[in-house]
């Protein structure tokens, strides 16, 4: 305006630029008038759309739906973007209303299922619909003509354990089997590593039953390019007749698309496919979701393999070396060929997760060619792994080749599978890159290509990790690369940029199998020519000419290095914190590691224990993903209210810990949970249930005086229930009550027996020394019993009650003490044995990064020799100080429910050989994850159903309908008691089975 004069009408998310010669200010309002009628008119248009939905709808600027759509702005890939809303539909007639609503107004949805897409296919600014809550249904099995029907939020894995009884299975898979859904299968066209025997996704779709641009159902077939159809599936199929049957056109899809030979080929539509088949399903895999949704899928099932498995491991000198015996393999009609080299392995070493995976590797090999053959018998097996062993021996390929058998396939298989989330433990700016991962050449073609392409990285002095599907011609190269820089982001494009001028060069597919999307569409043009990639673009408009369907992938595509995570991020390296991050570079860095791979949305049907909230609600929002996600975005973004959505993403995670050793890149939720409900209260203040909580041990000592009264009030209905709601617990929780005395005052007043030279310290922690006394008794009765010297030392308590609430401050001065306390007594030779698993695991876990630097190696020198009584047992046992004769030899059957943090840190392995050591024991392992109590967690009213959810999901039905003789094992103090409520039924600690086993 004249003079420099600012207008009257200034609005935070309006930029005008009006020269005019004299003042500007009306011109300016209307402008603004105008758009903010537009703003309240989609504001308007969203707000019915809400109301008519039946599931969850998120598009308004309130902390909740701010937080959602900032949970859907990414997905595995390295790009973030703010979609306009999220929607989780719940119903069929869901999903009609928001294709009718963006057809009408032109939005565009992004179809989203396990968002574990590498290229960026979920990201964009349309409304995101999540399909995979409450689209999980297996609605029709055939197991005579073998096909099932299914929905599009289906879990592979979940799929084929429903599937296995019948004696079949859905032969496409991927290394995010466990969590990957049937609708991203086919959005992506997924391979996985036994696709040269099983397919791809597109050759084993029967039918698809599909919504249309315009709102309206079709089903689709191997027969609907021939039929004649109404509406604008009739537009649809005509048009699309014509495309494919102009002479032009053919010879167009002939000259540009990659060699008819490659059978990974994931770039642009699969015109190539359709003209050959005339099935149109074979155009919508791997369309990405851009020209239908998925209402569900109708799927050709497999016999299950021969039962034999024998996998060859052939370590070799070299990656051609390998690439060469991929041939030899390919010849002796091998199941599968997969490469991973020396970078992958390396990471391998120090994850403990994947240490018991490494036990097959022989010396340093460059690169381990992993060769699996089927047979009927053992005999059958036998005889294609000898023989090409032999070929191998002869031509002089490879200088070792353990094999591994059945079950024991599954190590190499699960190393190779974590390779991209372990490769994420880099230290540095330099991190894996998804970017050249997916490029599939003929295997011909292998030991040439990425002769030139390794030529090409070092060229650009990167650093790399390659692995393979070797037999199938494809390869996952991981270059390390940093975008936090200009230059990086630059080069960013230029390696893809020369690795498509080489693909194309031998023909080869620059997407294999995870698709174009954000990343590699740009290149579409490139790659098949501009005449075919109009092509393309025809294909988009029949289909969907008002761009409803995930606008921007693989037609119109924005730039790839545009819209990235790093670019939105502001470094921040000044964020105090109490606990040591050094270790992670910060905790800045610890939550950026998270790669988005999703591992931790798996379900309880394929096991394990993360995320025990997501197995739950299958909530995206409750997802260790979302909670890493969201403090990424909370310190290097400015967030309004940020804290108050991270509080809220945080409010579900039960600190189980599973996520430090089931999360490949070892992102440790829990810790940083800690931390910001640390810095939360020191803005905020403390609530008073989480003080009590924290003080659990002073509450107890202050009720101990007057255990009689404690216990009244405990074991009355009324009372009880009374009392728990004065402090925000649920009334339908019951109390562990205390005991007559203290576990140290028993301990102190007992007879002392007749001194051992085999001596041992006892950890009193808080939780034994109040409420599970009897147990601690047991321990000291049984370890004079198996003749050692029992003291308690002095030390203060484990601070765990703090830390699940997050007093980090108040546990780091716990620490401290209890090191300078135990101080020079711990060791191999007198181990401090724990009871309650959550207690004496914080020194192998916070107390490490809690104490200062000048405690440190003492800390670590007490968390070497800090054991579960059950390590303690066996190690014992093993050296021969223990006997089976010191046991009885009754025949008894005991289920073993595990803590998490004892899964997470310990394992069960010696829980279970220490309750199967008396002869006649058999020991049984629940395929559980947590309990749902963790700790207080279970008890809180907003909790208790969750808590009841998460206990319902496995572990209460395992052990419902047992037998009175068969004994429950739990070690946790919280897992009995979630036993004890939910069931009714006791849990015994394996301390006090094994003292119940001594002989008499």
């Amino acid at each position: 305006s004249e003079g420099g004069a600012r207008p009257k009408y200034p609005y935070k998310n309006v930029c005008l630029g009006v020269f005019l010669d004299g003042n500007c200010d009306d011109l300016c309002f209307i402008f603004v008038f105008i758009y903010t009628m537009v703003k309240v008119a989609e504001e308007t248009r969203f707000k019915e759309l809400s109301d008519e939905i039946e599931g969850e709808f998120y598009f308004e600027n309130t902390v909740a739906d701010a937080t959602m759509k900032r949970l859907f702005a990414t997905d595995a890939s390295a790009y973030q973007e703010m979609p306009m809303a999220v929607c989780l539909p719940k119903t069929k007639a869901d999903l009609q209303r928001l294709v009718r609503f963006a057809y009408r107004y032109g939005y565009s949805l992004i179809p989203r299922a396990a968002g574990t897409s590498l290229a960026g296919q979920v990201v964009g600014s349309g409304i995101v619909v999540d399909i995979s809550k409450n689209f999980t249904e297996i609605l029709e099995l055939n197991t005579q003509e073998k096909w099932v029907k299914v929905e599009p939020g289906v879990i592979r894995n979940d799929l084929n354990a429903f599937l296995k009884p019948r004696g079949l299975m859905f032969g496409p898979e991927t290394s995010t089997a466990n969590r990957a859904m049937i609708g991203g299968m086919i959005g992506n066209n997924s391979c996985g590593l036994h696709s040269i025997v099983w397919g791809d996704t597109r050759n084993n779709i029967v039918e698809l039953e599909v919504l249309l641009a315009d709102g309206t159902t079709a089903v689709l077939n191997a027969e609907t390019m021939a039929g004649e159809h109404d509406g604008f599936l009739g537009q649809i199929v005509s048009n699309l007749n014509i495309l494919i049957r102009d002479k032009d056109n053919q010879e167009l899809v002939k000259n540009g698309f990659p060699d008819l030979a490659i059978t990974r080929r994931n770039t642009g539509y699969a015109l190539d496919q359709l003209m050959a088949s005339q099935n149109i399903c074979q155009l919508i895999a791997g369309s990405e979701g851009t020209l239908c949704f998925i209402l569900s899928a109708t799927l050709k099932l497999l016999p299950l393999p021969p039962p034999e498995v024998g996998l060859v491991n052939v370590h070799c000198e070299s990656m051609q070396e390998a690439l060469e015996v991929n041939l030899v393999a390919l010849k002796h009609g091998c199941h599968a060929s997969e490469l991973m080299d020396d970078v992958t392995l390396a990471f391998t070493k120090d994850n403990k997760t994947m240490e018991s995976n490494r036990s097959f590797v022989v010396g340093t090999p460059k690169t381990i060619l992993m060769v699996e053959f089927f047979g009927e018998t053992k005999a059958e097996l036998g005889a294609y792994v000898g023989a090409f062993v032999a070929d191998l021996k002869a031509q002089n390929k490879g200088f070792a080749y353990p094999v591994l058998y059945n079950d024991d396939t599954q190590k190499a298989w699960e190393l190779r599978k974590a390779a991209l989330g372990l490769l994420s433990n880099q230290k540095g700016d330099y991190q894996p890159t998804n970017l050249i991962e997916d490029c599939a050449v003929l295997p011909t073609d292998l030991p040439e290509f990425i002769a030139e392409m390794e030529q090409m990285l070092a060229g650009h002095g990167l650093h790399y990790a390659i692995s393979a599907h070797a037999g199938a011609g494809e390869l996952h190269i991981i270059p390390m690369m940093n975008l936090r820089d200009t230059a990086g982001v630059d080069l960013f494009k230029t390696v893809l940029s020369d690795t498509a001028h080489l693909v194309k060069k031998y023909r080869g597919s620059l997407s294999g199998e995870h698709g174009d999307g954000r990343l590699r569409g740009e290149f579409i043009p490139f790659m098949m020519g501009e005449e075919t990639y109009a092509l393309f673009k025809e294909i988009k408009q029949i289909f969907d000419p008002r761009g409803v369907f995930n606008k921007g992938k693989i037609t119109d595509t924005p730039a790839m290095n545009t819209s990235l995570r790093v670019q939105q991020a502001t470094e921040k390296t000044d964020v105090k914190t109490i606990f040591d991050f050094s270790e992670d570079e910060g905790i800045v860095r610890l939550a950026e590691k998270c790669s988005g791979s999703g591992d931790c949305r798996k379900t309880h049907v394929s096991g394990g224990t993360m995320c025990p909230s997501y197995m739950a609600t299958r909530h995206e929002k409750d997802s260790t993903r979302a909670r890493a996600n969201m403090l990424r975005q909370y310190y290097t973004e400015p967030i309004v209210n940020g804290s108050e959505s991270v509080k809220e993403v945080l409010d579900l995670c039960l600190s189980c810990k599973a996520c430090k050793t089931e999360c490949p890149s070892g992102v440790d939720v829990g810790k940083m949970k800690a931390e910001f409900t640390q810095a939360y209260y020191d803005t905020h203040g403390v609530p008073l249930r989480s003080r009590l909580i924290g003080s659990f041990d002073k509450l107890m000592q202050l009720a101990s005086l007057v255990p009689w009264a404690y216990n009244f009030i405990y074991s009355n209905k009324r009372l009880s229930s009374w009392a728990n709601k004065l402090v925000g617990f649920h009334p339908d929780r019951s109390m562990p009550l205390l005991a007559k005395h203290t576990f140290r005052a028993w301990f102190k007043n007992r007879p002392k027996p007749t001194n051992s030279d085999r001596k041992v310290y006892v950890f009193a922690d808080e939780f034994s020394n109040y409420t599970d006394v009897e147990t601690a008794k047991n321990l000291v009765l049984l370890l004079e019993y198996l003749n050692y010297s029992v003291e308690i030392p002095q030390h203060t308590i484990s601070g765990r009650a703090y830390l699940s609430k997050g007093f980090v401050r108040k546990a780091k001065t716990i620490a401290e003490e209890n090191i300078r306390l135990l101080s020079g007594k711990i060791s191999a030779e007198t181990p401090l044995i724990g009871i309650e698993p959550s207690a004496i695991l914080t020194f192998r876990d916070e107390y490490l990064d809690l104490v200062p630097s000048n405690l440190k190696p003492e800390a670590e020198k007490i968390a070497q020799h800090s054991l579960l009584f059950e390590e303690w047992f066996m190690r014992e046992a093993d050296a021969g100080r223990i006997k089976k004769e010191q046991f009885e030899l009754v025949s008894k059957t005991i289920k073993l429910h595990g803590h998490c943090h004892q899964k997470a840190l310990a394992g069960q392995v010696h829980t279970k050989r220490a309750l199967s050591f008396p002869a006649n024991y058999k020991t049984e392992l629940i395929p559980s994850g947590c309990c749902g109590m963790a700790g207080a967690f279970g008890y809180e009213k907003e909790h208790y159903d969750l808590s009841m959810q998460v206990a319902n999901l496995v572990l209460l039905p395992a052990i419902q309908n047992l037998s009175e003789e068969i004994l429950v094992a739990a070690p946790g103090t919280s897992c009995r008691h979630q036993i004890k409520d939910g069931l009714g039924k006791i849990a015994q600690h394996p301390i006090d089975i094994l003292w119940n086993a001594r002989l008499k």
